[in-house]
């Protein structure tokens, strides 16, 4: 986008992202995950399986999800998008078990990767 001095204009443009958030929140399922290490270590991890079964994002209804990755800082991206870049880690060095005693599996998804990808 160009630079404009314009407030007007910058108003207008303001209030489309404004709708736009809007019309996401309503009437949407929403997953949120809070992962404050996510910050300090650069990935986030996206379970889809605990102790043998399907789980997360393998099961999730939501139509996005949202990640807080410190107080302020978040990431929201639709449910199958999400999905998609997840299964190009399928079956790699990415692809580890992790959640409590080490019972499911998820995906570490690199957060710049996911900006990358968005």
């Amino acid at each position: 986008m160009e630079f404009n001095s314009n407030f007007a204009y910058d108003l207008k443009v303001g209030q489309v992202a404004e709708e736009a958030l809007a019309e996401i929140l309503q009437n949407k399922k929403i997953e949120i995950k809070r992962d404050l290490k996510a910050f300090k270590t650069g990935n986030i991890f996206i379970e889809y399986e605990s102790r043998g079964n399907k789980s997360g994002i393998a099961k999730s209804k939501a139509d996005y999800y949202c990640f807080f990755i410190s107080d302020f800082r978040l990431f929201l991206i639709e449910t199958n998008e999400l999905k998609n870049i997840c299964r190009r880690y399928l079956n790699t060095n990415r692809d580890v078990k992790g959640g409590d005693s080490n019972t499911s599996k998820g995906i570490l998804l690199p957060i710049k990767n996911l900006i990358d990808e968005m």
